[in-house]
């Protein structure tokens, strides 16, 4: 087969058609990259994205906070951590020296009340075009264009939308409890979002796809039942599909957490592309392809856990196991670890997994 260009593999890649090999992509963290630098690997301006032949860019993500004049408010500091009051009436604690998640410690929204008092005035009636990043899409558009890169608007969905607002145990509980709620919620977040959109793409042009993150489930379990995810979610996920179909685009979803009970309603909402498929939170690339190999293509699910160990031979066994019966099973692969890639796996180990990852087609 002929040399393909990025755009031409990922499209072909999304619509489960042969390619000329494997496209690749992955998100080092930023420790990761000032790592990298400092070692002399990477330049200090350097595009990371083109340092490393990435098959993806991304870029368009839209500000969802709610009340966007609200200036985020320091309430309690040490040398390590940070508590702040934001937009959304959410306390946060974050790590001041290093990524991770930040810590829930109280929210204002608590239930249907207090979400249409405080935060719900903020997220309807006239747009504030605010949200959208209109320069910095454009700009990521046309990097993207000129080197022939598959462009994804990336951003979040209802789910990754509402918890920043209620927290986890909040929004598990008003699932349960008050479904109209979060029903509301999920439609609010999905026509905000819907409209932005629409003013983005009106004003910049469409991109080549849609990457959505929405994190449904933690170890061993998903957040909900797949009868709850129905109820509750798929409607405002079909509304966001069907609108990114309606343009010609698929979709990538990328969901944290064990999800493979969610992903047949994930398939029937309109999914094109499941990534991460984190292997320590019990997902399994290999049944995954075996479940659903014919309907959707896959983005992830080897353990970086073997790049964190920078043991080539890990690499070489884990891709080996999982790819090659995908492969030969006619399934469509992007390369990526199963997460994201922090400090601890070396620059060469990344570059190894990468261009191993292209040529897994010679291996089949």
């Amino acid at each position: 087969m002929s040399s393909m260009t990025s755009v031409e593999r990922v499209h072909a890649t999304l619509n489960r058609r042969p390619v000329d090999r494997l496209a690749v992509y992955e998100h080092p963290w930023e420790e990761s990259l000032a790592k990298w630098k400092k070692e002399g690997h990477l330049g200090e301006t350097e595009d990371v994205g083109e340092h490393f032949n990435l098959d993806l860019r991304q870029g368009g993500w839209l500000k969802s906070v709610a009340n966007l004049d609200f200036q985020p408010v320091t309430l309690e500091e040490t040398e390590e951590t940070i508590l702040t009051l934001d937009g959304n009436g959410a306390r946060l604690r974050r790590h001041k020296l290093h990524a991770s998640t930040p810590e829930h410690v109280g929210f204002t929204v608590t239930d249907y009340a207090s979400w249409k008092e405080y935060v719900r005035p903020f997220l309807t009636g006239p747009l504030d075009k605010r949200r959208i990043p209109f320069e910095s899409y454009r700009q990521a558009k046309a990097f993207a264009r000129e080197k022939q890169r598959f462009f994804c608007w990336g951003g979040v969905a209802p789910f990754e939308q509402m918890h920043p607002v209620t927290g986890h145990e909040n929004l598990l509980a008003g699932m349960a409890l008050e479904p109209e709620w979060v029903r509301d919620m999920v439609d609010v977040y999905t026509n905000l979002t819907i409209h932005c959109l629409e003013e983005l793409f009106g004003a910049e042009g469409k991109p080549d796809g849609f990457f959505f993150y929405e994190d449904l489930g933690f170890k061993g379990r998903p957040f909900m039942s797949p009868a709850m995810y129905r109820e509750l979610l798929q409607p405002g996920h079909k509304r966001l599909f069907d609108f990114a179909h309606s343009l010609g685009c698929k979709i990538i979803v990328h969901s944290c957490g064990y999800v493979e009970p969610l992903v047949p309603g994930l398939i029937e909402a309109g999914m094109d592309c499941l990534q991460a498929m984190e292997v320590k939170a019990g997902m399994d690339l290999r049944v995954l392809f075996k479940r659903f190999g014919d309907r959707i293509a896959f983005f992830g699910g080897l353990d970086v856990r073997t790049l964190i160990a920078n043991d080539r031979r890990a690499i070489d066994e884990e891709m080996d196991a999982k790819l090659i019966p995908l492969l030969k099973g006619g399934g469509s692969y992007i390369v990526h670890s199963d997460h994201s890639i922090p400090p601890d796996v070396e620059y060469d180990t990344l570059v190894y997994f990468l261009e191993r990852g292209r040529r897994m087609l010679e291996r089949i």
